[in-house]
């Protein structure tokens, strides 16, 4: 812990989220109406960004702004920092959950494959970093600024090259804005998951795999069986948030990993190696697949 931090209890807290309507989004979300605080969600999907809001203000919570935008989209953030910030003024909090998966090899992936992660889990976070963190350093309270980034911006997963870029990208900039936000009492939390059994598991795309091919099928039912609940993620990420951890885990498995990465590198290396390995052999069609003209 830097300094003490500044926001412990999100009683009339002014909380951001994005990517609120499903997974670890929606799950932040309603344990900080349960907490006390007033929320300001988004999402891509109307629909069930309406049902997020409509079922958390259903449960006795305070959502003061649910609106659609695209956080890859600067002049839509824009406007979304704009309508918030007229509504309720600057945020105590702001959690950057947006995001989107796509892996596959070097063979496999094509250029819009590496473009659509980084404008979405990169840039998206930036954009909401630029219109949201100064109205937060003006009104001189402090706060806190929560990016998840992936258990990808640590380690080498299989396949994981381009979310890796996004995921990694987006741990540099925390790591810069964990120290240049200190002075205005702003802490920063990353988030780094593991397994979490969201509908992204359903909904990622690996470039060249049938995913209805049987061994696919069972490597993700055996993820998700490992895999921890959004609610047990949420619950992670608000421990550490406020306490101003700054590395947050949602399981033990990536909080071990890392600790091996930094203090037993070799150990590390023989990991990733006979992680790649066993992965190759599971879904051997990735390193066949090539890209189409």
């Amino acid at each position: 812990m830097w300094f003490r931090a500044p926001v412990r209890d999100l009683t009339g807290k002014q909380v951001l989220v994005t990517g609120a309507a499903s997974g670890i989004g929606r799950a932040v979300a309603e344990q900080a109406a349960d907490r006390g605080a007033v929320l300001h969600l988004t999402d891509v999907q109307p629909e069930r960004l309406a049902e997020v809001a409509d079922a958390i203000r259903a449960r006795g919570g305070t959502v003061g702004t649910a609106e659609v935008a695209d956080v890859s989209d600067h002049g839509q953030v824009r406007r979304l920092a704009a309508l918030v910030t007229e509504r309720a003024g600057a945020m105590d909090v702001v959690l950057n959950v947006a995001g989107i998966a796509i892996w596959g090899t070097v063979r496999s992936l094509e250029a819009e494959h590496w473009q659509r992660l980084v404008d979405v889990n990169l840039m998206g976070p930036i954009h909401v970093i630029e219109e949201f963190v100064p109205p937060m350093i003006d009104a001189g309270r402090g706060g806190q600024l929560v990016n998840v980034s992936s258990a990808a911006g640590i380690i080498a997963m299989p396949w994981h090259a381009a979310y890796s870029a996004s995921k990694f990208g987006l741990r540099g900039v925390s790591e810069v804005l964990r120290y240049d936000l200190r002075k205005h009492r702003i802490g920063v939390s990353l988030v780094c998951p593991g397994g979490v059994d969201t509908g992204l598991v359903e909904t990622i795309r690996i470039a060249g795999i049938d995913q209805q091919n049987k061994a696919f099928v069972r490597a993700r039912r055996h993820f998700q069986k490992r895999a921890v609940s959004p609610e047990q993620a949420a619950t992670a990420i608000w421990r550490g948030a406020l306490r101003n951890r700054y590395w947050v885990y949602t399981s033990p498995d990536i909080r071990l990993v890392h600790w091996l990465q930094r203090y037993f590198p070799p150990g590390y290396a023989i990991a990733m190696r006979v992680f790649n390995y066993g992965a190759n052999r599971v879904l051997p069609a990735v390193e066949q697949a090539r890209r189409t003209a």
